[in-house]
């Protein structure tokens, strides 16, 4: 396994090395190395969008997590992730965002913030957000990988950190966005191959998809008693944290700003869905197969005696995949982390770079700085990123776990009523912001972190309430920033 893997890997990386130094040549300005010029076409844009919503967490960790503790009910998850978190984010805001953006001369959501709602101010708070808090979700990426390489590889965990790091920093440095989205679409691509291959084979081994679901349906029952079982609340929480709760992500609804024109749309969305749907629901199957492959008594187990949900889907295809297959998963799952990682390295680093670095030209030259500050910046952060992942401050933990609601609490209402509501003012923005930061906050460590889907879900939720209620209340926003805002809109 280890030489066959080694083998995919050094292809992999050489790859993607080259599609860096390719790019490197396309990028000339900020919006190329930002937006990819805003010029990327459906299925290019689309598969971008579905790798940076899945990361190693969904085939790892999370797959074992609620596949076991959750059975059939985690292909809610999956179901809500494609339709909802997917298609109707293409279908709802795609084109509104395209538009307006351009109308506002803006490539960022904070810059989006200011300029849709005249607010000097919001911006650099916006931009704090996404710094403190997207930040340290990459660094928990890096984490995620640094340990399955050294799982699987024998890799000393600080060596596998910083070959990911490099090789992830050489192509997102380079080329920017069209790296990005370039490395996207062949690893969406590897994403997809992998994915159907081990459905298929694991479903094989039980007889047929639909006759494995029987069995877990079955086994389920005898694993987790009916009082162990989550409620409904609980899934209803988790299925819309994790699906309209991208919604507010800035590292998602970039997407939308870079692509070529809205005719695009229709096909990227039914593109996104398709890939959502085969990823998720093989995810998530994986996991729910778990209940047939183990009894209690196999089922990998912590220290302590406890069930270690990290192992379960890792432990499962090791015992039952062939070795090319194994390898194939691993390039999967290493596709679905750079990806994401990329994508939020590109936008935390954008947080300064752009939205709070105030001289992007260079008076007496002329010369725009802004290309050479975002590579830099992305150094940086993805330099801070491993120091984050290496040495695991308690601080940056929690920020880790609070991060998903944190982000998608401030930026969701701010922006969906932005881009449909016109009487939306500047301080019902303000408001929806700190409302959804501050809800997330304070629910977190009242509830803790074992209830996270329930606190971001109330926290996403609250500002679409404080959003319209005090923009009724306060002034109008100006008819010349309406006009601009939505003309042709």
């Amino acid at each position: 396994m280890v030489g066959i893997g080694i083998v995919f890997l050094v292809i992999f990386l050489a790859i993607m090395t080259g599609v860096g130094i390719w790019g490197m040549r396309r990028t000339k300005t900020l919006g190329d190395f930002f937006l990819g010029g805003r010029s990327l076409g459906p299925w290019v844009s689309a598969v971008a969008y579905g790798t940076s919503y899945f990361s190693a967490v969904i085939f790892i960790g999370f797959a074992g997590t609620q596949g076991w503790q959750f059975g059939l009910n985690a292909l809610w998850i999956a179901l809500g992730n494609a339709v909802i978190g997917a298609g109707a984010a293409w279908l709802v805001l795609a084109r509104r965002t395209r538009r307006m953006t351009q109308n506002l001369d803006t490539m960022t959501m904070p810059e989006f913030l200011q300029e849709r709602y005249g607010a000097r101010h919001l911006k650099p708070v916006a931009a704090s957000v996404i710094f403190f808090f997207l930040l340290p979700y990459s660094a928990s990426v890096f984490k995620g990988l640094g340990h399955l390489f050294e799982k699987v590889f024998g890799i000393p965990y600080d060596i596998a950190l910083l070959v990911m790091i490099a090789f992830t920093g050489v192509y997102l440095i380079l080329g920017g966005y069209f790296a990005i989205a370039i490395t996207d679409f062949i690893q969406g691509i590897i994403m997809f191959a992998g994915a159907a291959v081990m459905i298929l084979v694991l479903s094989g081994e039980g007889g047929g998809y639909f006759e494995m679901l029987g069995k877990v349906r079955d086994a389920y029952a005898a694993h987790i008693p009916p009082g162990k079982q989550p409620s409904a609340l609980t899934v209803i929480s988790l299925v819309f944290m994790t699906s309209f709760g991208t919604w507010g992500l800035p590292q998602m609804t970039q997407k939308f700003y870079a692509i070529k024109n809205e005719r695009v749309i229709p096909k990227a969305a039914i593109v996104t869905t398709v890939f959502a749907l085969m990823i998720g629901f093989a995810a998530y199957s994986t996991g729910a197969f778990a209940h047939v492959f183990f009894d209690l008594n196999s089922v990998p187990k912590t220290a302590a005696g406890g069930i270690n949900y990290d192992l379960i889907v890792p432990t499962l295809l090791t015992n039952r995949l062939p070795e090319v297959l194994l390898a194939l998963i691993l390039l999967l799952v290493l596709s679905a982390s750079m990806s994401t990682l990329s994508s939020l390295v590109l936008v935390s680093s954008s947080s300064v770079a752009i939205d709070l670095y105030p001289a992007r030209v260079d008076n007496k030259t002329g010369k725009d700085r802004s290309v050479a500050m975002m590579r830099l910046l992305a150094g940086v952060f993805i330099i801070i990123s491993y120091f984050i992942s290496r040495f695991q401050i308690s601080i940056i933990v929690y920020l880790m776990s609070l991060s998903w609601g944190a982000v998608s609490g401030s930026f969701a209402a701010p922006y969906i009523y932005g881009l449909y509501w016109k009487r939306t003012t500047k301080s019902g923005a303000y408001a929806g912001l700190l409302t959804g930061l501050a809800t997330e906050i304070v629910l977190f460590f009242v509830l803790g972190a074992s209830r996270s889907p329930l606190t971001a879900s109330i926290a996403i939720l609250v500002p679409f309430i404080v959003v319209p209620a005090v923009s009724l209340l306060t002034r109008p926003p100006e008819e010349a920033l309406l006009k601009r805002a939505f003309e042709n809109v």
